[in-house]
């Protein structure tokens, strides 16, 4: 699979601040959120995509060690919630409140 954010892996996104990350990880399940509701599949489809490859790149930093545990949580409860069957009963509007509170933080950290 071609990298959906080539320059973000090419070192960028470990330049980040964690509220950053998590931020732009809200975007994507922003996005889902919005496909969903539209019934736009190639949208949601791409959308999840690039959303789980920003996780991926986020655990892969070597500065969440100490995260580490809460982001493949979010990670896990987000993929729940695009399941037919949810084990977590998890939803997508309260996923994407989750991660706008980082984006939030991210804006009043700059």
């Amino acid at each position: 699979m071609n990298s959906l954010h080539a320059n973000q892996k090419a070192g960028a996104w470990h330049k980040l601040s964690l509220y950053e990350q998590m931020g732009n990880i809200g975007t994507e399940v922003g996005r889902v959120l919005r496909a969903k509701k539209r019934n736009e599949d190639n949208t949601l489809r791409m959308a999840t995509d690039r959303a789980l490859e920003l996780f991926d790149l986020t655990i892969s930093d070597e500065r969440r060690k100490k995260q580490l545990k809460e982001i493949t949580r979010a990670r896990e409860v987000f993929l729940d919630a695009l399941s037919n069957e949810p084990i977590y009963n998890s939803n997508l509007t309260e996923i994407d409140d989750y991660f706008m509170k980082f984006a939030i933080a991210a804006r009043l950290n700059k």
